[in-house]
């Protein structure tokens, strides 16, 4: 790290209607230096980084850059004076190369003609600079999770960024991905890129962080370094409390197979084959998690089971009946639960009232409906109960879902799934987004679930959730279950061998169950 001062914000507020967002920051970073910024959901990181990137324009206070205070009316002018953003969702032309991607809209170009050549050669020796390796003439629809990141860093360090925001840059990684990439954000500081990033994993913090900086409620909290501190003390920062950040779970005892799967295969979106010949079983207090890398099934899987896709099966039964064909609906009338992955798209009716979307998918049940007319008294009861019972942080029962934060809306699905006591929760992506202590809160959940005798099957891209919440892991890869591990000692890196391709360990039982 270097003494030299690259960034300076001091005072910055920025209101929205209701709400503000972010009162009097201030920070520094210098050359060459990683900062984490950590917080819970609604603790004003992302509006924070949204400024020093020129997405937001604070309402009062300065940002200072090199020495020289800026108005910056977009990101194309932090562009220009060496601010650089890698977004947790990906902005990449899935059809386009790599080095087509890196450099669009800053083209290489001979009088009208765009320099094809002169950019591949120039994304090969950056991408070498940085050690990372990717293939310039590759498209990127080919390529896994990690080397797509990759893009999305080179083209900010293309237009010579020199200060580089990332945003969650390990959600949606391999262990080895993930151990590749902080070796890259060292290499980045080490050649004097300064780095901003925003997590929620905490060994991740103190593993590269040179200084951390934790915002609660739209203020800095407090500003530490990894060797003044540890996950506990920096959780408690974050929330205010202490947090649980071990899984607290009984073993297991399973009892009788709730869902039992023979033979399952899927089409993606595109008519490809998604998932294939995937064998599964789940039994009555246990949870069985799904590990693996985003992209590789799980989605289809998910949704073949709940319904939503079609698909083919030898055996597809639920509490022994059967579900080959079935609609969503019928589906939910079997007693299963299901938190899907994208909550906004999938989970909730954002315009509708909270105490409307705890009965979303209940509508028809006698205790809500009354000869066609829904019953609003015991829809705000249970709506009531449930706000209370779960934590929701909201004004009223009445507030539209769509004004809540990311964890409480995704109290609000996880409410109304298990509010239904499920014989089977299909959990998928269930703490995406969420903070340390939602996450703890969520975690504890869904462990009651499975102690009261519910079927759990997992899936999540967040491997140390998987470790610590199941009974047996599946990994899949591939549209395929390729090994079935013991959740009470499991190997992370074998895991995240599997995970990436690895050579699959052959499971005792060929029914994962």
């Amino acid at each position: 790290m270097d003494d030299e001062l690259v960034l300076e914000v001091t005072g910055l507020t920025k209101r929205f209607p209701g709400v503000i967002a972010n009162e009097d920051v201030s920070l520094t970073v210098h050359k060459g230096e990683i900062v984490a910024l950590l917080g819970e959901n609604g603790a004003g990181k992302s509006t924070l980084v949204k400024m020093i990137y020129g997405l937001y324009r604070p309402d009062e206070g300065e940002i200072r850059i090199k020495g020289e205070s800026v108005r910056l009316n977009g990101p194309r002018e932090a562009i220009r004076r060496g601010v650089g953003m890698v977004h947790q969702h990906f902005q990449l032309v899935p059809v386009f190369t790599v080095a087509e991607n890196v450099i669009l809209g800053d083209e290489p170009r001979k009088l009208s003609f765009i320099e094809r050549r002169k950019a591949v050669k120039e994304v090969t020796a950056l991408a070498a600079k940085h050690g990372m390796a990717v293939d310039p003439k590759a498209l990127v629809r080919d390529l896994p999770v990690g080397a797509q990141q990759r893009v999305e860093i080179l083209k900010a360090l293309y237009r010579q960024a020199d200060i580089l925001i990332m945003d969650e840059p390990t959600a949606v990684l391999t262990p080895q991905e993930t151990d590749e990439l902080l070796k890259v954000m060292k290499g980045f500081a080490a050649s004097g890129v300064a780095v901003i990033f925003i997590t929620h994993k905490l060994r991740e913090v103190l593993a590269i962080a040179d200084k951390i900086e934790v915002l609660r409620g739209g203020k800095v909290v407090g500003t530490t370094t990894p060797s003044e501190t540890d996950q506990g003390k920096l959780a408690q920062m974050m929330v205010g409390r202490s947090v649980l950040l071990s899984v607290d779970k009984s073993v297991a005892s399973p009892k009788e197979i709730v869902l039992d799967v023979v033979g399952l295969s899927s089409d993606n979106d595109i008519g490809l084959p998604a998932i294939r010949n995937v064998d599964l079983r789940v039994r009555s207090g246990e949870i069985v998690g799904i590990a693996g890398v985003e992209g590789n099934g799980q989605r289809e899987l998910v949704e073949a089971l709940t319904g939503i896709r079609k698909s083919t099966a030898t055996k597809f039964t639920i509490n022994d009946e059967n579900a080959i064909g079935a609609s969503p609906h019928k589906i939910h009338g079997m007693h299963v639960g299901h938190v899907p992955e994208d909550r906004e798209k999938d989970g909730l009716v954002g315009q509708y009232s909270i105490a409307n979307n705890m009965v979303l998918n209940r509508f028809d049940e006698p205790e809500f409906s009354r000869r066609g007319i829904r019953n609003m008294d015991a829809v705000n009861s249970l709506a009531t109960k449930l706000v209370k019972d779960f934590d929701v942080r909201t004004p009223s029962i009445k507030t539209p879902a769509n004004s809540l934060s990311g964890g409480n809306k995704q109290k609000v699905v996880i409410a109304r799934e298990l509010s239904a006591n499920p014989s089977l929760l299909v959990a998928s992506q269930p703490t995406r987004g969420v903070d340390v202590g939602s996450i703890e809160f969520i975690h504890s959940q869904i462990i009651s679930a499975r102690d009261s005798g519910a079927a759990v099957l997992l899936v999540s891209a967040e491997l140390d959730e998987v470790l610590g919440l199941s009974d047996r892991i599946l990994v899949m890869y591939d549209g395929q279950i390729v090994a079935e591990l013991d959740g009470a000692n499991p190997d992370r890196a074998e895991i995240g061998r599997l995970m990436a391709g690895g050579h699959a360990v052959v499971a005792e039982d060929s029914s994962h169950g």
